[in-house]
């Protein structure tokens, strides 16, 4: 009797998806405009000068966009977890399997990270967080200068960090569609046709 094989690797295993679901699609799509939004307003607000009530109205839109970034992220984390994401495309150089895995894992802990160093920022700075103006989150750390101070650097680089790292994932989905044509794009955003 024939023994069964195994998939070969440049084949996926049974039951891995070819493209990414609309849970997937939508939480990808929905992420990462809303770090654009908060990323975006976060440079304009800096930019003014003084303690204005725009100024302070626009620190608590980025707060809010803060904490439903991260919220979203961890209900992201969790649903990559239970859900396997599609092979790479057939014909994909091994290094650029890898790095597209680093990327994408570094982006993952980043959209969770970076929300909670500004939030035990605005902590530290004694100023609580109150989501969408009614509800107020737990003050986990008192007031502190040097915190704050730390707090403060670690979520302006890491900010900047992300943002580089975004521009290189855009930059690489982008020749996947236009250079390699292999699909890679089409996989968030169904509507694309790899052109081949």
């Amino acid at each position: 009797m024939r023994q069964p094989t195994s998939p070969s690797p440049s084949q996926p295993a049974a039951g891995t998806p070819h493209a990414y679901g609309a849970t997937a699609i939508g939480l990808h799509w929905i992420v990462a405009l809303l770090i654009l939004g908060a990323f975006a307003l976060g440079l304009y607000m800096t930019g003014i000068p003084g303690f204005t009530p725009t100024k302070l109205k626009l620190y608590s839109w980025h707060k809010w966009l803060g904490v439903t970034v991260f919220a979203l992220a961890l209900i992201r984390v969790l649903w990559r977890l239970t859900h396997a994401a599609p092979p790479v495309a057939a014909g994909t150089p091994a290094w650029q399997a890898t790095a597209a895995h680093a990327v994408h894992r570094l982006l993952y802990a980043l959209i969770v990270v970076v929300p909670v160093t500004g939030y035990f920022y605005s902590l530290s700075a004694g100023v609580p967080v109150v989501y969408l103006g009614v509800w107020p989150l737990p003050v986990l750390i008192e007031p502190n200068d040097t915190a704050k101070e730390v707090l403060k650097q670690a979520h302006i680089w890491l900010n900047y960090l992300m943002a580089a790292i975004v521009a290189v994932h855009a930059a690489a989905a982008v020749k996947h569609h236009a250079v390699d044509r292999d699909g890679t794009l089409g996989r968030m955003l169904p509507f694309l046709k790899s052109g081949k």
